[in-house]
């Protein structure tokens, strides 16, 4: 899906939802406290399953602008409400700084704890 449409006089630039996607996650991946970007869903079901596996992260645009949903699991040991505040600041400022897209919401959804190695 094209996100970011400019008319320019040498061309036109669009932006897809997976380019917003990518960033959101790196920008998740660099906050201390941040195991990983996945919805959690672990085991040979879940990798054969046939029916529609949530994403990671989910980009909805609505009226140019963005509502980014992204799971995270986190280290054992953070607060998580910490570390949320951090992925979404980190997220909105990577996103709308790289893409020029508006970031209205960053939903985060906690789908699970790192245990200690």
């Amino acid at each position: 899906m094209e996100v970011k449409k400019t008319n320019e006089p040498i061309g036109s630039l669009y932006i897809s939802t997976g380019v917003i996607e990518k960033v959101a996650k790196l920008a998740a991946l660099e906050i201390d406290g941040v195991a990983d970007v996945s919805t959690g869903s672990s085991g040979v079901k879940g990798v054969f399953a046939k029916t529609n596996l949530p994403k990671a992260v989910d980009v909805n645009m609505y009226d140019g602008v963005a509502e980014i949903d992204i799971n995270i699991i986190v280290k054992y040991g953070c607060k998580v409400p910490s570390v949320c505040k951090n992925v979404q600041e980190s997220v909105k400022t990577n996103v709308q700084n790289m893409t020029e897209v508006t970031v209205s919401k960053v939903n985060i959804i906690v789908a699970g704890i790192q245990a200690e190695n």
